[in-house]
């Protein structure tokens, strides 16, 4: 799965419609620029192959009263919030997912009613039991990583980090489960993009050729 598909459905999605450097704007907001592949390229990029998808829909809009160019502004479409939604409850359980596709989905979960968020967490649990349980046939962590020379250092960098993960993971189900955030149905949702105009203190400043379309 690609992270950067996920990003940009959700921050439109977010919106309710936005251009191109809104998405990238709030992305940076998000710090995704740091631990994903989301860079401005891969974000319009993105944006206009989703359009082409059917996920997005395109509206070009007037050239501003400042002078500006015309822009493109996105909004989902069906077809792209069921694939938004299908990405997060992916992400949510499939204990392979690359760290990028893992924090996108995390920041997503609330799109998802409480219950279901809760019970993908737990299908995600018991995913990682079963992987570690497939490893340690050949590998017992008890007995140190030296029983396979230093080549052992790998596997018990992997289980080292599956329990870290499914503690993690334990500890989220119990926060949600006692009440913590506001889920999908429950009421106003956390605002986590920036207004057209705010100001931005995570931005990278970096200028792109498509920032103004």
């Amino acid at each position: 799965m690609s992270a950067i598909r996920l990003l940009v459905l959700g921050a439109v999605r977010q919106h309710g419609r936005a251009h191109g450097y809104q998405v990238r704007n709030d992305l940076e907001y998000w710090g995704a620029h740091e631990w994903s592949h989301a860079k401005p390229g891969s974000i319009y990029h993105a944006l206009k192959q989703m359009a082409k998808q059917g996920l997005l829909r395109a509206h070009e809009t007037a050239p501003s009263t400042a002078g500006g160019p015309p822009r493109t502004e996105y909004e989902i479409t069906g077809a792209g919030t069921e694939e938004f939604l299908r990405l997060v409850r992916e992400a949510l359980t499939s204990y392979d997912q690359k760290v990028d596709v893992k924090s996108a989905a995390i920041g997503f979960m609330v799109d998802l009613p409480r219950e279901e968020a809760v019970a993908l967490l737990k299908e995600r649990i018991e995913r990682i039991a079963q992987w570690r349980a497939a490893v340690t046939e050949h590998y017992v962590p008890a007995d140190g990583p030296e029983q396979l020379g230093h080549i052992g250092e790998i596997m018990h960098f992997w289980v080292h980090t599956a329990d870290a993960e499914s503690a993690w993971t334990r500890g989220l189900v119990e926060r949600i489960e006692g009440g913590a955030y506001t889920f999908a149905g429950e009421g106003e949702p956390f605002v986590g993009v920036l207004a057209d105009g705010q100001e931005n203190p995570y931005a990278t400043g970096d200028r792109h050729p498509q920032d103004d379309h």
